[in-house]
């Protein structure tokens, strides 16, 4: 099954395909306390994020979605990551049952709107090319990634734990 990942361009960024190039970028991005204090806490290693990486990359060819390289203009660099990808996580099939959506900015691009501007952008996306409901999960001290979740239609759908850390499960049944 061959996917071809569409490039993404809006104002200030480009969603793109992830290249071999960026892994250095994407696991320094996954090293960072600021980044992983809601997933878990823990900075991974470059083997973890490695592991990720792929299979961010082979997501697109199982399923025809994935997530996408986030580049801000000017960078040509990786500055995060957003899209869609089944979790398998165990959580139960008013959550496993549908795509998961995610997204993630190296501290120094935040603040600016270009993480809501992203995962705008990939949901756009989705709602034309794939469709259907998301699912996301959110630690509940993250206040900004809950506002970003409610701005794109989540809403709550439960509280529960994941590898011992609160996780609020959200769904968005249809775009807002």
């Amino acid at each position: 099954m061959s996917r071809v990942i569409p490039t993404i361009n809006t104002k200030g960024l480009t969603l793109r395909a992830l290249r071999p190039d960026d892994f250095d970028r994407y696991a320094a991005i996954w090293a960072m306390a600021d980044v992983v204090q809601y997933t878990g806490g823990v900075p991974w290693s470059r083997s973890r994020a490695w592991d990720s990486f792929l299979r961010n990359a082979g997501h697109w060819q199982m399923t025809g979605f994935g997530q996408w390289a986030i580049e801000a203009q000017g960078t040509k660099s990786l500055v995060g990551q957003t899209g869609f990808f089944y979790g398998v996580r165990g959580l139960g099939t008013d959550f496993d049952a549908y795509p998961e959506a995610a997204w993630v900015l190296s501290p120094d691009f935040q603040g600016r709107g270009l993480g809501r501007q992203a995962a705008q952008a990939a949901h756009d996306w989705f709602d034309r090319v794939v469709t259907g409901p998301l699912v996301c999960r959110i630690n509940p001290d993250n206040a900004v990634s809950l506002r970003l979740a409610e701005a794109l239609g989540y809403k709550p759908l439960r509280r529960t734990e994941e590898d011992g850390m609160p996780v609020d499960l959200m769904i968005r049944r249809s775009p807002p």
